[in-house]
């Protein structure tokens, strides 16, 4: 049996001045111009011009890429995940239309994506429902809801089983009832995770990723499997990317820049060096 004493820094709210994203890679564009934007995307559109659509796409932030799908869609009347489509594929096409993701459908997407086909993808499951706070959780179980009709939690239950089933269905339900500041209740329902398992491997899984999710993340990272690389650098890329990169360089004694570089070619790579932004 493992008991989970979890940490007071996961417990307590960070200050009320503190905002997360001065940690992420990808920041609001100061010059924000969707019009012009939309106007550029569809000549690199026309133009079969994929570097100007991942340099444009990866130096603004989601809420921007938002009000350009919007503006693009008043400009041409015309989808512009459906013109990416149209234009792009493999790896690239992926990628961006990962970026015009909300943020919680893109997790809800990654969360479908790890219990579909044969075998469930256990660490993406442990990865996002672990580092989420409360309140993005409420979104992607909204969003889950609302894309695929279906109940997250009876998923969840359906496709994970013994202690696993019994880790991510008493995390999401703790993550989504309890408040996120530091309360007595919230001591005692993370010890109920932990007296859940059995499991060593589990144990040690959970515990990192709430003590340590920016090395969880790195160690995940390392892969360099590709759908690990974009699910990680897509939803990070605005908040805590700055504080992966740097668990990546202490883990590996490699920066997660140069290894995009080795481990990828062209315009996906170009991509990825966007939203990772610089070397280290």
């Amino acid at each position: 049996m493992c008991v989970i004493a979890p940490p007071l820094s996961f417990l307590a709210s960070p200050p009320q001045d503190m905002w997360w994203g001065t940690l992420g890679t990808i920041r609001p564009f100061s010059n924000f111009r969707p019009d012009q934007d939309a106007m550029e995307i569809q000549a690199a559109l026309d133009g079969k011009d994929a570097g100007t659509l991942v340099n444009l796409l990866t130096n603004r932030n989601n809420a921007q890429r938002q009000v350009i799908a919007v503006e693009y869609k008043k400009m041409t009347n015309k989808d512009l995940n459906a013109c990416l489509k149209k234009a792009l594929s493999g790896d690239l096409e992926n990628l961006l239309l990962q970026l015009l993701m909300l943020p919680e459908h893109f997790d809800a997407q990654r969360l479908q994506d790890a219990m579909a086909g044969l075998g469930t993808d256990e660490e993406t499951l442990m990865e996002i429902l672990s580092t989420r706070s409360k309140e993005q959780l409420q979104q992607i179980n909204n969003a889950f809801q609302q894309w695929f009709k279906k109940d997250l939690e009876k998923e969840l239950r359906g496709e994970t089983s013994g202690d696993f089933a019994k880790l991510v269905v008493a995390l999401l339900k703790i993550l989504l009832i309890t408040h996120i500041q530091f309360s007595p209740q919230r001591v005692k329902a993370l010890g109920r995770v932990g007296a859940a398992l059995t499991s060593p491997r589990l144990c040690f899984g959970i515990v990192q990723c709430i003590q340590n999710p920016e090395v969880y993340l790195a160690k995940r990272l390392s892969t360099m499997k590709t759908s690990l690389v974009h699910g990680i650098m897509v939803s990070h890329s605005e908040e805590d990317l700055l504080c992966i990169r740097a668990a990546f360089l202490k883990l590996t004694g490699n920066s997660l820049y140069s290894t995009l570089q080795k481990h990828f070619k062209g315009e996906h790579q170009q991509a990825l060096l966007g939203i990772c932004r610089s070397e280290d």
